[in-house]
């Protein structure tokens, strides 16, 4: 197996590309603390003629996001629009028309309802659940919820993944994600739903905002996500048919030895691993 392209700098691929869909988490910020040379890169990108939507596994709203972005000194110049999880579960939800709804996640995530006419209700007179995260992602992993799922196993309750991500880097811990839960769900056949990448849904989402964004839609061997997921990211855009950049100094930094020198044959492992290969490789967004 060959190896992708690597590079230390994004202008040497940026010329190939008129739309960018760039990951959050682990790419522009890690939670805590914002990213400056990938804003710059993203930044560059677009005073060139290009389109960037930043594209998320957050279960929450788009404005949401973006005010956590503000908050964390992204700029408004590093991105044309931004479409989440949060965006497609709320889509799920309306069709469903709210109905009886077990949460599972943090009372943080509840604005992702507003306006959506659901009923919250304990797990056994639930129609479905809805997972946006554990109660306690600081203290908890998805053995604490074996149980409880299994129960909502035994009643079939059919459950909507707000965040296939499996964990995301807060600072320079992992934490787990709704995607954990659902996964250990899915393990005891129960029935799941996934809102975000890389199911399709939010991949049409984002290059529909790209497209009113330049004014015209791009061609698939035009279009770029960038991302640190082998699970999500890169496997989200090999299956939709565009091109990838994996960010290694992302959740996969430990697998590869090193957040500044990642092993060339870790990576081919970890590629094997995952059956994905991206179009090329750097260590972190820059210009």
């Amino acid at each position: 197996m060959m190896p992708p392209q690597f590079t230390d700098r994004f202008q040497m691929l940026a010329p190939k590309y008129d739309v960018v869909l760039c990951d959050v988490w682990g790419v522009v910020h890690n939670s805590l603390v914002a990213f400056p040379e990938a804003h710059e890169a993203l930044s560059r990108f677009r005073a060139a003629g290009g389109a960037v939507i930043l594209i998320t596994n957050a279960p929450r709203p788009g404005e949401v996001v973006k005010r956590q972005l503000d908050r964390l000194g992204v700029p408004p110049t590093a991105y044309d629009g931004i479409v989440s999880s949060g965006d497609v579960t709320r889509g799920v939800v309306a069709r469903r028309q709210g109905g009886k709804v077990f949460h599972i996640g943090p009372a943080r995530d509840r604005p992702l309802f507003d306006g959506l006419g659901v009923n919250f209700v304990p797990a056994g007179d639930a129609d479905y659940i809805v997972c946006t995260g554990l109660f306690n992602d600081e203290g908890e992993g998805p053995e604490d919820y074996r149980a409880l799922l299994t129960a909502l196993r035994a009643n079939n309750r059919f459950m909507l993944c707000a965040n296939p991500d499996l964990v995301v880097e807060r600072g320079t811990r992992l934490i787990y994600c709704a995607g954990a839960l659902a996964e250990l769900y899915q393990s005891m056949s129960g029935d799941v739903a996934y809102a975000g990448k890389p199911h399709p849904p939010i991949y049409d989402e984002a290059l529909a905002k790209a497209a009113a964004a330049r004014g015209a839609s791009a061609e698939p061997e035009r279009v770029l996500a960038i991302g640190d997921s082998l699970r999500t990211d890169m496997k989200g855009a090999a299956s939709f048919g565009i091109h990838s950049l994996f960010v290694t100094a992302g959740i996969h930094a430990e697998e590869l030895g090193s957040r500044d020198n990642p092993d060339a044959a870790a990576l081919l492992q970890i590629f094997a691993a995952a059956g994905v290969m991206p179009t090329a490789v750097t260590r972190r967004l820059v210009w």
